[in-house]
This record gives C-alpha cells, sequence and structure tokens, in this order.
C-alpha cells in the first residue's frame, strides 16, 4: 500500500506550502503597514527641521544673537527628541523569563486535563515557587494560551506583537512598538521632549506668525513655512500636553494604561492602588535612584519586569470592624503573611523603610514581621500561597 506523501500528487504535496504563501505575504505586507505612522512622524520631523532652522532662523531672523540662540537651543530638544524617540522603537519589549514558561510534562497535563478545577490544580502547582500575587477576575491563575505560560504580575498578551509583555502599558502605533517596562521610561522622555519641541517652535515662531498676518514679513517661500509651522507646533502642543499629563498621573499612581481601565485583582480582590508605593517611590521605580539618568534615555528603571512590590488594601468585610487601638491597616498587616521568596533586590529595596523581609515559616517570626511592620501598616504584601 502506498504511503500518504506516495499517495499525493504533486499539486497536493504543495498545496501546503501554496496555503501558506499567501499567509506570509500578508504578514510582510502587515509588517510594512505599521511603519507607516513612524514614517509620518519622520517626515514631518524632517520638515519642521527645514522649516525652522533654515527658513525661520537663517532666512528670517535678522538678529544674530536670536539666530544663535534659538539654533543652540533647538539643536539640543531636536537631539533629546530624536534620541528618546529611536530608543522607545528600537528598544525590544521584554518577555517573562523561562522560569515563568510551563515544563514540557505540566504542558501535556493541560492538554489531556478539561479546563476546571484540575486545570487550575496544575498551575497552582507550577506558580507555587514564583512570585505571582495577581489573579484573573474569577480568581484563577493568570495563564496565556498563545505563549503557554503563567503571566507574572502586570504582564499582558499583546495581539500585534502576539507576545506576552512585561509590565504592559499599551502598543503604541506611533512608534510601532509595545511599550511595557523596558522602554516606558524612554516613552515618557520622548512624550517630554517632543512637548518642549512643540512649545518652543511655537513660542519663537510666535512674532513672526503674527508679522505674516500684518505683511511684515518678506514675500518668499519662508513665509508659508513659518506660517505651517506654527499651526503644527500649536496643534501638537495641545494633544501631547493631555497625553503627557496623563502619563505623569500613571506614574504617580504606578499605574499602566490597561491597569488604569481595569484594575488589577489580587486573592483578597480588585485594588486599584495594589502597586502604588507613594510618590516618590512610584516615581523611582520608573527613572530609577540616580537622578543624573533620569532625563537621558537610558534604562535605569529599577526591578526585572516580573514582580513588583504591591501595597494591599485589606477588603474582606470581616475583618472590618477591629479592636480599639488596632487599625484596619494594622490588623491587615498581621493576617496576611510575607511571602517566603524576596523580591528581586532592585526592588525590595524601594520597602527598607517601612518593612523587612523575613521568611514567615514559624509563628515567632510572624510575631517579629508584625512589630517591625507597625510604622507603616499599610504595606503589605500578599500570601504566595
Amino acid at each position: 500500500m502506498a504511503s500518504a506523501g506516495q499517495g499525493q500528487g504533486p499539486e497536493q504535496r504543495g498545496s501546503g506550502r501554496g496555503r501558506g504563501r499567501p499567509r506570509a505575504r500578508v504578514r510582510r505586507w502587515r509588517r510594512i503597514v505599521y511603519w507607516i505612522p513612524v514614517l509620518f512622524i519622520g517626515l514631518l520631523l524632517g520638515w519642521s527641521y527645514y522649516a525652522y532652522a533654515g527658513q525661520l532662523c537663517v532666512v528670517s531672523m535678522e538678529n544674530i544673537g536670536e539666530q544663535v540662540v534659538c539654533l543652540i537651543v533647538y539643536h539640543l530638544l531636536f537631539a533629546m527628541f530624536v534620541w528618546s524617540y529611536w530608543k522607545t522603537i528600537f528598544t525590544m519589549p521584554m518577555n517573562p523569563s523561562k522560569e515563568f514558561h510551563l515544563s514540557y510534562a505540566e504542558k501535556e497535563l493541560l492538554e489531556r486535563e478539561p479546563r476546571g478545577e484540575t486545570h487550575q490544580e496544575i498551575l497552582k502547582r507550577a506558580a507555587k515557587d514564583l512570585p505571582v500575587y495577581t489573579r484573573t477576575m474569577s480568581g484563577a491563575i493568570r495563564y496565556c494560551d498563545r505563549c503557554q505560560l503563567i503571566k507574572p504580575d502586570r504582564c499582558h498578551h499583546c495581539s500585534v506583537c502576539d507576545k506576552c509583555i512585561l509590565k504592559m502599558d499599551h502598543h503604541c502605533p506611533w512608534v510601532n512598538n509595545c511599550v511595557g517596562f523596558s522602554n516606558y521610561k524612554f516613552f515618557l522622555l520622548f512624550l517630554a521632549y517632543s512637548l518642549l519641541y512643540c512649545l518652543f517652535i511655537a513660542a519663537t515662531d510666535l512674532q513672526y506668525f503674527i508679522k505674516f498676518w500684518t505683511n511684515g514679513l518678506p514675500d518668499t517661500q519662508a513665509k508659508f513655512h513659518i506660517m505651517f509651522l506654527f499651526f503644527a507646533a500649536a496643534m501638537f502642543s495641545v494633544s501631547l500636553s493631555s497625553l503627557f499629563g496623563y502619563h505623569c498621573w500613571l506614574v504617580s499612581k504606578n499605574k499602566s494604561t490597561l491597569e488604569a481601565f481595569r484594575s488589577p485583582v489580587f486573592r483578597h480582590g480588585t485594588d486599584k492602588n495594589g502597586f502604588s508605593l507613594g510618590f516618590s517611590k512610584n516615581l523611582r521605580q520608573v527613572f530609577g535612584d540616580e537622578k543624573k539618568y533620569w532625563p537621558l534615555p537610558v534604562f535605569s528603571s529599577l526591578g526585572d519586569g516580573c514582580s513588583f512590590p504591591t501595597c494591599l488594601v485589606n477588603q474582606d468585610l470581616e475583618q472590618q470592624s477591629t479592636p480599639a487601638g488596632l487599625t484596619p491597616a494594622v490588623k491587615n498587616l498581621e493576617g496576611h503573611q510575607f511571602p517566603s521568596k524576596p523580591l528581586r533586590e532592585s526592588q525590595s529595596h524601594l520597602l527598607t523603610d517601612s518593612q523587612s523581609w523575613t521568611d514567615s515559616s514559624t509563628n515567632s517570626d510572624k510575631g517579629k514581621v508584625g512589630k517591625k511592620g507597625m510604622s507603616n501598616p499599610g504595606l503589605t504584601m500578599e500570601n504566595e500561597t
């Protein structure tokens, strides 16, 4: 009897490859289309350089001192804008480390078992030693079927990149990249420098824009560049200021865009401020401890993107009534164990002012932890198990 391969004609054997070619072409064209917004920004930036440096500063400005000052400040902002934009585009998003991927045996078990309690038991055993504290809305372990891994806290699957992205904020078409843990600082600096760039152009171009309408400019092509440059700078300033202000608010609350729309869920329930450690520590988590690196698009964020310190508020209704002398936050501290596996050093040091990490394996250790945490009782960590 002929084998399966021998029984097929050449046109049949090639049909699989034939079906694959259109899909590959579609993916290739899609990748090209995704770069159109970036190309638009690049062309707009190139035109703005020609219009400002060439037509406004060199052709229209008569005062040499004004020319020099405007060109120096402009080129400084231009360089920082391009640098931060480049880093946002070409910094690859970080994906979960291999410890979050299921082993071959665990994948086999999940495929054999129907979805349900047994499915969750397998995931709970796999996540037992992982620093995972958030859950799905139903309280289940967060698992990605596409990547076949247990999602770290604040990690989400991007449908455009088709990958799980650590601390995913959003997928931005203007940079053709996911904004997440690895490049969120660069994205913020990109917004900041692009806003300063537009504001500076609008402010220094304003007097020449007024001269355009009062016929105070010579009748050359420079006057039209000056007019459109002011309109473009003013328009982008308005939109960028609102976007930058929104992300400044997110940083102050230690939230991502996704978490602002859907609050993270912990074992005790939903907590919209679960990751907030206070304004100063929230800022340091994104920009780092060394302030000299804050304005530069170099990576200085704290942590590894897989685990984050949390500040959880107890939402157990049965524990709202507390004895005299104890606040609900104090009772919450005594009711939760600290994880035996601490956070990474670069993250856990954010908590050293108010809390020490100990192994809560014995009752005496629990008592010590409770006493040490009294200086900031609202700062607790969810149980790993």
